[in-house]
């Protein structure tokens, strides 16, 4: 970032807490503990379309969301490169940093040199820190927090800086949660066991997550990521583990900073599958009513939710047809790949009987006569025709399978929430967070 850039982005943030050069100007209180929690891809579109998913069929009761009651702002997302065009690398570089960088770095600057996160300034403070994730917790996402590695495919030093990297003889991390089992070795000498010995509570499935009592404590409850929300026998993942970790985490003294990630929205939209998209939506706003209960119990505490880009180009509407129909998304129980792998099981003479196994309308002649000739195509033509059918009886409408420039909401509650209102960069988030704590 260049000298006139960072003293820009220092100035915004002494105006937005209230600041200026008169010593008698008043910023708001510091908080206790800051919840940030990061919806991967959900971009303004997908806040809209729970909203009115939520809602049901058009001419029913449309009422505000959780996301809707907590805005307070939007967000712009590009790098430091020349794409406008962010992936979730740079952008958890920037919001965990205030300092841009290019797609695929995770904790270094555009030079590739290591940049200070707030989690790690929190760290520094004496807070105890946390990571949630429906990813594997490796991910680019709560990587950009705590390691510093030049690109986000190095998951295994990751990882290993997960458990081995110090900050005042402190490992970064007093409690991990989500998927990634595969990078924390159980073999002998391998960075479980590493973590047992510095006295880590450790469970391997979902199910046991209240046998965690105490920090430090790690849940690695997936081999890479947890299932899909619409595809799991849990699908309120998130809500549990952001439960587990608001208790565990609301114990320490010294207050803390939790990193919360509802990872896979992004990915039911780099699907395009909409279905995938809402139940992950839902998941994560159940999380958000969670951690907006525990400000209202803990009123110096700050909850910040935003997007790091916005990801599928959705659009509610498509096809030159005036409409969104919400009630076909509800009737869809499954994402595109069991939907698709329960469709090849059969023959082609079964695939009105089972696609009703997973989705809860009838098959018109046109669409079935659709799903025939994709089926004798193979698997990954017959996903592109299920996610057809689906898209186009919704009317929902996709731009491109990757990410896009849009800026995205931000939300904001309890201590020092006014401090996001308006238009903010994604730098500006934690350099405002920094700023409030005098890091």
């Amino acid at each position: 970032m260049s000298m006139k850039r960072s003293m820009t982005a220092l100035a915004i943030a002494a105006v937005a807490l209230g600041g200026c050069a008169s010593q008698t100007a008043q910023a708001p209180a510091s908080p206790k503990n800051i919840i940030f929690m990061i919806g991967d891809g959900m971009g303004p579109a997908y806040t809209t379309a729970y909203r009115y998913y939520r809602a049901g069929e058009a001419g029913s009761e449309v009422k505000p969301t959780v996301f809707d009651e907590l805005l307070v702002g939007m967000a712009s997302t590009y790098p430091a490169d020349n794409t406008w065009v962010t992936d979730s690398a740079a952008s958890a570089t920037a919001l965990a940093s205030g300092v841009k960088s290019y797609n695929g770095a995770i904790g270094v600057d555009a030079q590739k040199l290591p940049v200070q996160s707030v989690l790690g300034q929190a760290r520094k403070a004496g807070w105890s820190t946390g990571v949630v994730a429906t990813s594997q917790v490796n991910h680019a996402t709560p990587a950009g927090f705590v390691a510093n590695v030049a690109s986000r495919r190095m998951y295994d030093a990751i990882a290993e800086q997960y458990v081995q990297k110090r900050i005042a003889d402190n490992t970064m991390l007093d409690l991990i949660l989500g998927g990634g089992q595969r990078y924390f070795s159980r073999d002998p000498g391998g960075l479980s066991e590493q973590m047992a010995e510095q006295g880590y509570q450790q469970i391997w499935d979902l199910a046991d997550l209240d046998s965690l009592t105490q920090l430090p404590a790690m849940g690695l409850v997936a081999d890479v990521a947890l299932p899909h929300a619409i595809d799991s026998d849990q699908p309120e993942r998130l809500v549990a583990m952001t439960d587990k970790a608001l208790s565990l985490m609301s114990e320490q003294e010294q207050g803390f900073f939790l990193l919360v990630e509802g990872s896979q929205i992004d990915w039911c939209g780099h699907g395009n599958d909409i279905a995938c998209a809402m139940a992950e939506m839902h998941d994560f706003s159940l999380a958000i009513e969670r951690a907006k209960a525990f400000v209202d119990e803990n009123p110096d505490t700050l909850l910040v939710i935003t997007a790091d880009h916005s990801t599928g180009g959705l659009t509610l509407g498509a096809n030159g047809v005036y409409e969104w129909k919400p009630e076909v998304v509800a009737q869809v129980r499954a994402s595109v790949r069991p939907i698709t792998e329960t469709l090849m099981a059969g023959s082609s003479a079964e695939l009105a009987e089972r696609w009703r196994q997973h989705v809860d309308f009838d098959l018109s002649e046109e669409e079935l006569s659709a799903l025939d000739t994709a089926y004798g195509k193979g698997d990954k033509a017959l996903a592109r025709a299920v996610l057809k059918v689906i898209n186009d009886r919704s009317l929902t409408g996709w731009t491109t399978g990757g990410h896009t420039a849009v800026d995205v909401p931000v939300m904001a509650y309890g201590a020092g929430a006014q401090a996001f209102i308006g238009y903010q960069d994604n730098v500006n988030i934690p350099q405002r967070m920094m700023a409030m704590m005098g890091w």
